[in-house]
């Protein structure tokens, strides 16, 4: 589902680009979407027994479709296909040959097992840019090992430095190595896709979770292979920033972050102390840290008398960042997220918005995601498959599609 020209007469930034998105649950999902907001041309293929993250609710939105699925498959048309068959995958080999690009997180070696493997991908469509995400890539000793978000973030070492010092090991709260998986996916693709405009050639885009994973280590891991300093729970707090944390308010929890001198000694200001920004003990960043508890000793029974909204006020005026520590729902109520266009509704969907602002050549919200098997029809048409061609699949259950038939909507 491409879209068309934006208010100025320009076309999308991927306006002409063909998708194919063979994948399921996140990182890939996620990929396709970005790409379907910029504008690019997505058909999603769900299998028969459908993307299991239809079922990953309360809450649900519709008999068969969870708000967890909404989130990542705007944008797309539906196919429903069942690949294991030998019909499927001669259909599958319509779709890969009208596409520029496939997007795929199927276990190692099934698409192989299907007859497609990376060389014949390669021969057969040179132009075609194929990005597989896997959980710990295909080669290594964890090649072909399935993972999920938790176990990415447990392998790679991020658990370990995600909770409170004293605590256990967290996972991070949002799937965030399925998601910045998704992200660098996507840009992957789109470093493919610019080099394919010299070369003339597509490629393989390949990503894992744990790879991810690992590159987010960051600070700990310089820390470790530059000195050897292994990473450590810290909480809200920064390992290497102070004051940089959570504190109390009368009326609820802020997140302040001094990030220099300046901003420490302006904070103490506010906070009518001024003399603890001319502390020794507190002079410098390595000092503050050095004393992080006599510190924080001296802060949070000051930050405690006030309201947290007068206090971020008066702290944000003099450039030092600091906010209210949101709930889930007060984020997306916020006036300022609001005006950012980051809570979008179209046809009764409502989701997140486009976090990259093109001003040019702006992306869009333009369909919501669409009930397994909903453009069935119509992607076989599109295909080039007459009604009798389209009769005999769905009568085998190679296809399914709800509804009577049509050949466009």
């Amino acid at each position: 589902m491409g879209a068309g020209l934006n208010a100025a007469g320009e076309a999308p930034a991927l306006a002409g680009i063909r998708v194919l998105d063979l994948s399921r649950v996140l990182a890939g999902p996620l990929c396709a979407q970005m790409l379907a907001d910029h504008g690019a041309e997505v058909v999603k293929v769900e299998a028969p027994r459908g993307d299991e993250t239809r079922t990953w609710g309360p809450p649900f939105v519709g008999p068969d479709t969870s708000a967890y699925f909404t989130g990542i498959n705007r944008n797309k048309a539906n196919i429903c296909l069942d690949l294991s068959t030998p019909a499927g995958q001669a259909v599958l080999t319509d779709l890969l040959g009208q596409a520029d690009v496939v997007v795929e997180n199927f276990k190692a070696g099934t698409l192989a097992r299907w007859g497609f493997t990376d060389e014949q991908i390669r021969e057969r469509w040179p132009r075609l840019i194929h990005c597989r995400i896997t959980g710990f890539g295909t080669d290594g000793p964890m090649g072909g090992m399935p993972g999920y978000d938790a176990v990415a973030q447990a392998y790679s070492g991020l658990m370990s430095i995600n909770g409170e010092p004293e605590g256990e090991p967290l996972r991070v709260g949002v799937p965030i190595a399925d998601m910045v998986t998704g992200i660098y996916a996507c840009t992957g693709i789109l470093l493919a896709l610019q080099a394919r405009q010299r070369t003339g050639l597509g490629q393989l885009v390949d990503c894992n979770l744990v790879n991810t994973a690992v590159s987010l280590l960051h600070p700990h891991s310089p820390s470790y292979l530059m000195a050897g300093v292994d990473g450590k729970r810290t909480g809200s707090a920064h390992p290497t920033i102070a004051p940089y944390n959570s504190f109390e308010a009368s009326d609820g929890a802020v997140f302040i972050g001094a990030g220099n001198d300046t901003q420490f000694r302006r904070l103490v200001t506010v906070l009518g102390a001024p003399d603890l920004g001319n502390d020794p003990r507190f002079a410098t960043n390595r000092d503050r840290l050095t004393h992080r508890g006599a510190l924080e000793d001296e802060l949070r029974p000051r930050i405690a008398t006030w309201e947290r909204a007068a206090l971020t006020r008066d702290l944000l005026a003099l450039g030092v960042p600091a906010t209210p520590i949101h709930t889930v729902g007060e984020a997306l109520e916020d006036a300022h997220v609001r005006s950012q266009e980051m809570v979008v509704e179209v046809d009764g969907h409502r989701g997140t918005g486009i976090p990259i602002k093109l001003r040019g050549t702006p992306g869009s919200v333009r369909t919501a995601p669409r009930p397994k098997g909903a453009d069935t029809l119509y992607v076989l048409a599109g295909l080039g498959y007459d009604a009798a061609q389209i009769d005999s699949l769905l009568a085998a259950g190679t296809v399914h599609a709800p509804g009577e038939r049509t050949e466009s909507r």
